[in-house]
């Protein structure tokens, strides 16, 4: 598959995975807080405020306002780090797993050209 082809493919299946999770009954995020959602979901170490500005290159109310949002929909939670008080930790939860779950479903679907209705 050429090089121009590969990135039309992988932009389709964006816009479908998107277009799926438009439509269904669950969160809606932006594109940062989106990111921020995989930045904690994807990493393996244990995130903080400070690590995902960082990572993200955006600074740390930037995070503080997706995490917010996060939080609203029970995607994250946000822990005082015992080792560091100034520090806080961002946690993973039950629903922000399913929700991670669902999407991998919705891409795996989107990349072998299933479209969800």
């Amino acid at each position: 598959m050429a090089t121009s082809e590969a990135t039309e493919s992988l932009v389709n299946v964006l816009r479908d995975t998107i277009v799926a999770l438009v439509r269904q009954d669950g969160p809606d995020l932006s594109a940062r807080q989106f990111g921020v959602f995989l930045t904690c979901y994807l990493e393996g170490d244990a995130q903080t405020v400070r690590g995902l500005a960082a990572a993200l290159d955006v600074s740390k109310p930037v995070i503080s306002r997706a995490l917010d949002r996060l939080a609203d929909f029970d995607l994250v939670r946000r822990k005082a780090d015992p080792a560091d008080r100034r520090s806080v930790l961002v946690q993973r939860t039950p629903a922000g797993n399913a929700y991670l779950k669902d999407i991998r479903s919705i891409l795996r679907d989107a990349s072998n050209g299933k479209a969800r209705r």
